[in-house]
C-alpha cells in the first residue's frame, strides 16, 4: 500500500463526498471542545474547501435560524440535537470498558399512532447508541454499551438472551463485511494521509479533514461488538487507535489554523 498523502481523486474513490458549507462547519464544530469557533475561522477554514465567504456566512446564518447554531460575539456553538451528536461522536471514539455478561438490550416502540418527526427521532436515537434493528420498531444490541434513552411509549429493557444462534442473529443485525470493508478502507486512508500531518501540509488539509470526518462517522455507529461475537478480523478496533493518533495531531494543526485567522 503507498503512503503518499490522499488527493481529491484518492477520497472520492472511497466514496466519502465532497462536504458543503453546513458539512465542514458542523465537522470542525463536533471535533471541538467546547465546541465554539469564531466565525471568521470557520470561514476561513470552508475557503480551503473552495466554498466561497459569502457561502458559508449564508450557511452559517441558516444554521442558526434552524436551531442548529447558537452565535454570540462572532462565534458560533453547537445547539439542540447536535450536542447530543457530539456525545455519541465522542462515544465511538472510546472502546467498551464493561465486559459483556451475555446480556442483550432489547428496545420496543409500543405505540403505533407516532407522527413521523417522533419515528424519526426514535431510529436516531437508537442508531445513536448503536442498536440495530431486528424489524420494525424492535431495536437491540449486547448489553457491554450503555443502553439508549428512554423516549414516552418506549419499552426498554435488558437481560439473558434465548437465542438459537446467536452469531446469525448478530449477522442479521448487522452487515458485518460492509462495515470490515468499510473499516479497513478508512484504515488505509489514515494511514496514507499521516505523511501530509507529519509534515504540516495546510494545502492537503481538506482531505485530511474529509478522511478524518468519515472515520468519526462510521466510529459513531461502528456497533462496538463484545469481542465474543466479533468476527475474528475485525479492523473497526484498529481504526479507533489509528483514528485517535491521527486526530491528535490534526486536531494540533486545525488549532494552529485557527489562530492564525483570529
Amino acid at each position: 500500500m503507498t503512503t503518499a498523502p490522499m488527493r481529491p481523486d484518492d477520497v472520492a474513490a472511497l466514496g466519502i463526498e465532497p462536504l458543503s458549507a453546513r458539512s465542514v462547519v458542523l465537522s470542525a464544530l463536533l471535533g471541538t471542545h467546547p465546541p465554539t469557533l469564531p466565525g471568521r475561522s470557520l470561514v476561513a477554514l470552508a475557503e480551503l474547501f473552495g466554498i466561497r465567504p459569502g457561502t458559508a456566512r449564508t450557511s452559517l446564518s441558516r444554521m442558526v435560524t434552524n436551531g442548529e447554531l447558537i452565535t454570540n460575539d462572532g462565534h458560533y456553538s453547537l445547539a439542540g440535537r447536535l450536542l447530543e451528536r457530539q456525545r455519541e461522536q465522542d462515544g465511538g471514539q472510546t472502546a467498551p470498558t464493561v465486559e459483556w455478561n451475555g446480556d442483550w438490550i432489547v428496545a420496543v416502540a409500543a405505540s403505533d399512532r407516532r407522527s413521523m418527526a417522533e419515528r424519526r427521532a426514535f431510529r436516531e436515537s437508537m442508531v445513536g447508541s448503536r442498536l440495530a434493528e431486528l424489524r420494525p420498531d424492535i431495536w437491540m444490541r449486547p448489553a457491554n454499551t450503555a443502553g439508549p434513552p428512554r423516549p414516552a411509549d418506549v419499552l426498554i429493557t435488558s437481560g439473558p438472551l434465548a437465542c438459537d444462534d446467536v452469531d446469525d442473529l448478530v449477522a442479521r443485525l448487522w452487515p458485518l463485511t460492509e462495515l470490515e470493508a468499510a473499516a479497513q478502507r478508512l484504515h488505509d486512508a489514515l494511514t496514507r494521509q499521516r505523511s501530509a500531518l507529519d509534515h504540516g501540509e495546510i494545502e492537503l488539509m481538506p482531505q485530511s479533514f474529509m478522511v478524518a470526518a468519515a472515520a468519526v462517522r462510521f466510529l459513531r455507529i461502528e456497533p462496538q461488538l463484545p469481542s465474543a461475537l466479533a468476527p475474528p478480523t475485525w479492523t473497526a478496533t484498529a481504526l479507533r487507535s489509528a483514528y485517535d493518533e491521527f486526530n491528535h495531531d490534526f486536531q494540533g494543526q486545525l488549532r494552529d489554523f485557527f489562530a492564525a485567522t483570529r
